[in-house]
């Protein structure tokens, strides 16, 4: 049957990255299983890509009205779309590594579904940047479906080379799915992509792995590993990284 076939087990992964990382409603049902999930990480880019570009249309089409409602409407797009799945993983992460508790500890503060000081700051944080930097940056719609794309992408080659912090939980799920050689066929294909739109959009890109690099090692130093928590704050730091670097790249670099 065509379900079987390699075309179908990509559209079955399609199907899941879109389920799983947005609140898009795709009424199909795939299995949540290490081979679905697989396929779902090759699609982590385009599904960053479909999020910051509903984003960046909606900024498109209120921006001659209001730029900072049309800045705000574009934020609250992408939070809707993720259904603040990331947002909860970033508050996580901080309450537990900025509690300066052990291994132990830091795990089961992470696990506890009361938010804390440390995380009610990091949203507040994050929210507040996103929203300047949208205001900031030029060509909105461009920098922040490429910004979603790139946190993704990223998360994808994370996923795939970094060890998990237990042997439980939906970061060891997505490990476990070896995703290693179909993420990178991913990322060789988004990569002539963007250097196809222009060779400087690479710089954001490098600047998300060099912070995602950044923060598995202090997740090694705290836990020993990553989580789902993780990668959450791994998207979510990452979206900010990016379209950071994309103000500064439109605003500053001419190439």
């Amino acid at each position: 049957m065509l379900w079987n076939s390699g075309e179908d087990k990509m559209i079955r992964g399609l199907i899941l990255a879109l389920q799983f990382f947005t609140r898009i409603p795709i009424n199909v049902s795939v299995g949540f299983n290490e081979k679905n999930i697989r396929y779902s990480v090759f699609f982590l880019p385009l599904v960053g890509a479909v999020v910051g570009g509903l984003g960046g249309l909606a900024f498109y089409l209120l921006r001659p009205y209001n730029k900072l409602i049309a800045s705000f409407i574009a934020l609250l797009i992408t939070i809707i779309l993720t259904g603040g799945l990331h947002i909860d993983g970033l508050s996580d992460t901080f309450d537990g590594f900025l509690s300066n508790r052990d291994r132990e500890e830091t795990l089961k503060i992470m696990q506890d579904s009361r938010i804390g000081a440390f995380g009610v700051l990091s949203i507040v944080l994050l929210l507040i940047f996103k929203l300047i930097l949208i205001i900031s940056i030029e060509s909105v719609p461009l920098a922040i479906t490429l910004s979603f794309a790139n946190s993704r992408l990223v998360l994808g080659l994370i996923i795939s080379n970094k060890k998990v912090a237990k042997p439980t939980g939906l970061g060891n799920l997505f490990h476990n799915s070896n995703p290693k050689e179909i993420i990178l066929i991913s990322a060789i294909i988004y990569l002539i992509a963007i250097v196809s739109l222009d060779i400087k959009y690479t710089i954001p890109l490098i600047v998300n792995i060099l912070a995602a690099e950044y923060i598995s090692r202090i997740s090694y130093k705290k836990i020993g590993g990553l989580t789902g928590d993780v990668y959450g704050a791994i998207i979510e730091i990452g979206d900010i990284v990016s379209l950071l670097s994309f103000w500064f790249v439109m605003e500053n670099l001419y190439l």
